[in-house]
C-alpha cells in the first residue's frame, strides 16, 4: 500500500512558450511505492510537466518539493542526481555495447585506474535478481529487441539510485506479450517502494496498474482519482471534454457490392489459403495474435510481399502483385509504423500527402500540392494546418491523419488500415474512428487490423480471425473479446465463407 506522505509534490506549476500557455497552475503529487498514471491528449501538457521534472525545463512559477524540501533542477543531471529518471519510448542506450556496459555507462566502478568488471557483474546480478529480471549481461544489446532494451533502461536507472521513475509510453512499441512482461516488472518495482509516474494512451494499462490517475487537459488538471474511483467514461470525458460514447461512432449500414476479393492467398512463408471479401460500405476487422499473419495478409494484398498462390480481385478485376498497380486499381494501405513506413518525417505535410500522386503521374506542381493539402487538412482537422510544416513537428495523432490523407488523395476504393490508432491519444482515436465511419458511408471498403480488441469489436461490421497463417473464424458484430481470443489461440475453428 502506498505511503500517505508524498515523496514528490508539484504546486501551481506554470510554463509558457511565447504565446502558448503549456501549464496552468498544475499541482500533482507522488507517493513512495505508487504508480500514478498521468493522462491527457497530445498537447495537454504531459511532456512539459515531464521535462520540468527531468530538469530539461524550468517552470515560470510554482514549487517542486522533494521529500519535504523545495528544490529546482537546472539540468537533467541535477534531476538524476536527486533520484529522478525518465524512461522514454525510444531508449538512449548503445546497441553495439553489451547489456552490462549499457547498465553502467558513465558510472563504471573503478579500481586502480581501471574499470572494475568483477564489481559490475556482482552489482548487476544482485539488482536483476532483486527485480526478478532475466537479462544476458554479455549479450549485445542490439540483438535483444525493444522489450529488453526497456528493461535495461529501467535497471540502469535503479543502479544509479533512482527513487522516482517516469515511464513515458513504455509499451507503445512492444508486442502484447512483451508489454505484459514489462507491466509485471512495474508491479514488482512498486512492491519494492519505487514511485512511478506512468504515461500511456492505453486505458487498459491504467486499470491494470494505476493506484491513482491525474488527467491533464489544455495545460490544467482536469481531474484526479484513486484506483476504483474512475472508469473509462470518466477518464475519456476529462481528457477530451466530451462523453466516451463517441469513441466508437459506428453506424452500421446494409452490405454493398463486393469490392475486394481475396481468394486462396498464400505467401510470406506463413499464409495458407486465405480467402475473404470486403464489401462496399463495411469495415472488416482482421484480428489475431502477433505472428498470426494479419500484417502479412495486408502486405500481400498491397503487393509488398510476394504471393505464392491465390489471387486478389478489385471489383472483379485482378490486382497485380506490386504496390503501384494496387494504387492504380484503387487499393491504399496505411502501414503499421507511420514514422518509418508512412511518412518522410523531414518532408513538409504537403509533400508527404502527395507522394503517392507522384508515383501515379510522375510530376506534381505546387498548385496541386496546395490543393490536396487544403482539402484533406480541412476534412481531417490536421493541426496546425500548415502545408510547409515538417511532419516531424506534429503529434502522433496528427501524423497519423497525414498518412491517412496521403492515401485518401489517391481516391481509393478499398483502404487497408494496419493499427490505425497505435500510439495516438483518445481524442485522436475518436476522430480517426469517425473518419472511418464517414468513409464507409461514402462507399469505401475498409480492412482494419488492430491489436486492440476493444477497437476491433467497436468498429468492425465483421471480424476475421487469423491463427498461424490461416483464417480460422468469421465473427459477427456484437461478438465478445472471449469469442475472438478463443479463435485467435486456436481453441475454435469456424468455417469461413469466401
Amino acid at each position: 500500500m502506498a505511503a500517505k506522505t508524498p515523496l514528490l509534490q508539484l504546486e501551481g506549476l506554470e510554463k509558457r512558450f511565447g504565446g502558448i500557455q503549456a501549464l496552468r497552475g498544475v499541482s500533482f503529487d507522488l507517493r513512495p511505492g505508487e504508480i500514478h498514471a498521468l493522462l491527457g491528449e497530445n498537447g495537454a501538457g504531459k511532456s512539459t510537466l515531464i521535462k520540468i521534472l527531468s530538469g530539461a525545463y524550468r517552470p515560470d512559477s510554482g514549487r517542486i518539493v522533494l521529500e519535504g524540501v523545495e528544490t529546482t533542477f537546472a539540468s537533467p543531471r541535477q534531476a538524476q542526481a536527486a533520484g529522478i529518471a525518465t524512461i522514454y519510448q525510444e531508449t538512449s542506450l548503445y546497441p553495439d555495447l553489451s547489456v552490462l556496459e549499457n547498465l553502467f555507462m558513465g558510472h563504471q566502478p573503478m579500481r586502480g585506474g581501471r574499470i572494475n568488471w568483477v564489481q559490475m557483474n556482482i552489482r548487476a546480478k544482485e539488482l536483476l535478481e532483486r527485480l526478478g529480471m532475466e537479462l544476458p549481461l554479455r549479450a549485445r544489446l542490439g540483438d535483444l529487441g525493444k522489450a529488453r532494451a526497456q528493461l535495461v533502461e529501467i535497471a540502469k536507472a535503479l543502479l544509479q539510485q533512482a527513487r522516482i521513475l517516469i515511464l513515458d509510453e513504455p509499451t507503445a512499441a512492444l508486442t502484447t506479450r512483451d508489454a505484459e512482461r514489462l507491466m509485471e516488472v512495474v508491479r514488482g518495482l512498486r512492491a519494492q517502494g519505487v514511485a512511478m509516474i506512468y504515461i500511456t494512451h492505453r486505458l487498459e494499462e491504467v486499470f491494470a496498474l494505476a493506484d491513482r490517475v491525474t488527467v491533464l487537459r489544455d495545460g490544467e488538471v482536469a481531474g484526479s482519482a484513486q484506483a476504483g474511483g474512475f472508469d473509462s467514461n470518466w477518464l475519456i470525458s476529462r481528457m477530451v471534454g466530451r462523453a466516451a460514447g463517441q469513441l466508437f461512432p459506428r453506424n452500421p449500414r446494409p452490405q454493398g457490392k463486393p469490392l475486394l476479393e481475396v481468394r486462396g492467398l498464400s505467401g510470406a512463408g506463413l499464409l495458407k489459403e486465405v480467402s475473404f471479401t470486403v464489401h462496399e460500405g463495411e469495415i472488416v476487422g482482421l484480428a489475431g495474435l502477433v505472428g498470426s499473419g494479419r500484417t502479412e495478409v495486408a502486405r500481400a494484398i498491397f503487393g509488398l510481399d510476394r504471393r505464392e498462390g491465390g489471387e486478389i480481385l478489385l471489383e472483379g478485376k485482378p490486382v497485380p502483385p506490386n504496390p503501384q498497380a494496387a494504387i492504380e486499381r484503387g487499393v491504399a494501405m496505411l502501414p503499421e509504423d507511420r514514422g518509418r513506413q508512412g511518412l518522410i518525417l523531414p518532408f513538409s505535410l504537403g509533400k508527404n500527402m502527395t507522394l503517392p500522386l507522384l508515383r501515379l503521374g510522375g510530376w506534381l506542381d505546387r498548385g496541386l500540392e496546395e490543393q490536396v493539402f487544403q482539402e484533406f487538412s480541412r476534412k481531417l482537422d490536421i493541426r496546425p494546418p500548415l502545408a510547409s510544416l515538417a511532419a516531424s513537428a506534429l503529434s502522433g495523432g496528427n501524423q497519423q491523419k497525414v498518412v491517412i490523407a496521403k492515401w485518401l488523395a489517391t481516391r481509393p476504393k478499398v483502404l487497408i488500415l494496419d493499427e490505425p490508432t497505435q500510439g495516438v491519444d483518445v481524442g485522436a482515436k475518436a476522430e480517426i474512428h469517425r473518419l472511418m465511419d464517414d468513409l464507409v458511408s461514402q462507399g469505401l471498403g475498409i480492412l482494419m487490423i488492430s491489436s486492440e480488441l476493444v477497437e476491433v469489436l467497436g468498429m468492425a461490421d465483421r471480424i476475421l480471425v487469423m491463427h498461424r497463417g490461416r483464417l480460422v473464424a468469421e465473427l459477427p458484430r456484437g461478438s465478445s473479446q472471449e469469442d475472438v481470443m478463443r479463435a485467435a489461440t486456436g481453441s475454435i475453428a469456424t468455417e469461413v465463407p469466401a
